[in-house]
């Protein structure tokens, strides 16, 4: 899986990014047509990602796709069964209210500086910062999107775009192109999910 599929703008290219690639835009299709089956294709693409994140010694993206993996299971659980407290009907697209969507700022936040800190106190990551906001960012989005908040795909926006400029430094070209991708989808994803907002 490591071994090198293809060179991409003089870049090697593994069999592991390819497959993980493949999965990944497959899980952002079904998010965004709200297919549970998107959450299974999560947890094999994270774990996919997991493994090629390690190797490049991004840690705290290794450990958020090891949290996507097993926060999938939440999320499809959540899609296929969850409700809201004021409503016992399936969980529907919801925008959050004003002080719900300041917590979920402050908590980023605050796990961006503890991720950070990890990450530059306890191993040898060269980017802790950047590493630590994505890792951060990435929680709160994938909460925001298995509860079914519109509130979701501004999340990824920022966390797509600062995710391109990290994978481009860490020499990741085909991550990047995903990640661009990703952003285009999170635009998609944001239009078709307001006009469901109840």
């Amino acid at each position: 899986m490591l071994e090198t599929a293809f060179t991409l703008l003089q870049t090697p290219v593994t069999w592991l990014e390819v497959l993980a690639f493949v999965l990944a835009l497959a899980t952002i299709a079904c998010n965004v047509y709200e297919i549970h089956w998107g959450w299974p294709l999560t947890i094999v693409s994270s774990l996919l990602y997991a493994w090629l994140f390690e190797t490049s010694k991004l840690y705290g993206e290794a450990s958020v796709n090891v949290f996507f993996a097993l926060t999938a299971v939440w999320g499809w659980w959540q899609w296929l069964r969850g409700h809201r407290a004021d409503d016992p009907g399936p969980l529907r697209v919801q925008r959050l209210q004003r002080w719900a969507l300041m917590a979920y700022a402050l908590a980023w936040l605050a796990l961006w500086l503890l991720c950070s800190a990890l990450l530059h106190f306890v191993t040898d990551s060269d980017v802790p910062w950047a590493d630590g906001f994505v890792t951060a960012g990435s929680v709160v989005g994938t909460v925001l999107l298995g509860r079914k908040f519109l509130e979701n795909w501004p999340v990824w926006l920022i966390v797509n775009a600062a995710s391109m400029a990290l994978f481009w430094h860490k020499g990741l070209p085909l991550t990047v192109v995903l990640y661009g991708i990703f952003f285009l989808l999170a635009i998609w994803g944001w239009r078709g999910w307001k006009v469901r907002v109840q």
